[in-house]
């Protein structure tokens, strides 16, 4: 673990775990808001457009590395209540580069004003605009991160169960797949973890589901059979909260036949990526990802 991680181990403990706790959502968002205007924007040579995914607004976003037949359908986190693709313009650009295709960073409607199963409608829509585009489902990856690594997974099953073309691929970072909140890790890693607090995420949970079963596959995937998925990548932190749902997932994908490579990360803090700007750790995650991608389109 490089030294930049724990000097930023403990400025997200401070900034964003203990000074997040009881924050309702408004302010959540509107620190959120704040905090968008000091994300680095993308090199000038990168291309971000605004479009209409199939009723869904979304960012797409290209590279001189991106290849226009390849497209990489991004789903962000925040719980199901926060976050934007706005937000993640310092990160998905590089994940453009490195899995040398075109991307849409998917803006899907938050809970609680839009509850399940509004995001889950907004992702299938997008990548079924998606596949429009492209034509091949075989040269486009879905990737989503916390929330959003959930929604991913959700989304594969969705599609599967719709009888729709299945993509070559998908990577999930720290993904949230048990709103049902059962995992040891919620209780063994609430102190080791630099970011979330675990008693938060049951208010997240209520506000996302709005009476919905936890154990409904389509909002917790933990509780879907597994089968009948394409390739997934799984990467976590050895201390987060939620280190049982990535490894949990994974043994479920891995007993029903699937292909399914989880890595988890000594130390690294929840979707540690996103810090891209200052962690190598990071790096070497957004290259691995290339790898996967590039390895299964």
């Amino acid at each position: 673990m490089s030294l930049r991680a724990e000097f930023v181990r403990v400025g997200a403990r401070w900034f964003i775990k203990h000074r997040g706790r009881h924050k309702t959502i408004t302010q959540a968002r509107e620190h959120l808001h704040r905090t968008q205007a000091l994300v680095p924007r993308p090199p000038a040579r990168t291309t971000t457009m605004v479009v209409d995914a199939g009723g869904v607004e979304a960012y797409r976003i290209s590279t001189p590395a991106s290849r226009p037949s390849h497209h990489v359908l991004y789903l962000h986190g925040g719980g199901y209540v926060a976050g934007s693709a706005a937000l993640y313009r310092h990160f998905t650009w590089r994940i453009a580069t490195s899995t040398r295709s075109t991307l849409l960073a998917v803006d899907y409607r938050l809970a609680p004003e839009h509850p399940f199963p509004a995001a889950l409608t907004d992702a299938v829509a997008a990548y079924q605009w998606l596949l429009g585009q492209a034509s091949n489902p075989k040269t486009i990856a879905v990737i989503g991160d916390s929330a959003g690594g959930g929604l991913a997974l959700a989304t594969l099953m969705k599609l599967r169960d719709l009888g729709l073309p299945l993509p070559a691929a998908a990577i999930a970072l720290s993904p949230w797949t048990d709103l049902a909140l059962t995992g040891a890790s919620l209780r063994l890693n609430a102190k080791a973890d630099s970011m979330l607090n675990s008693e938060d995420m049951q208010s997240f949970a209520d506000m996302y589901r709005a009476g919905t079963d936890p154990r409904n596959p389509y909002v917790s995937p933990l509780y879907d059979t597994g089968a009948g998925l394409p390739p997934i990548l799984i990467l976590v932190g050895g201390e987060e909260v939620l280190l049982d749902d990535a490894v949990r997932m994974a043994e479920r994908l891995r007993n029903a036949g699937g292909t399914v490579e989880l890595e988890i990360w000594p130390r690294m803090l929840h979707v540690w990526p996103l810090f891209v700007p200052v962690l190598p750790e990071a790096h070497r995650a957004i290259t691995r990802m290339g790898v996967f991608v590039l390895g299964n389109s």
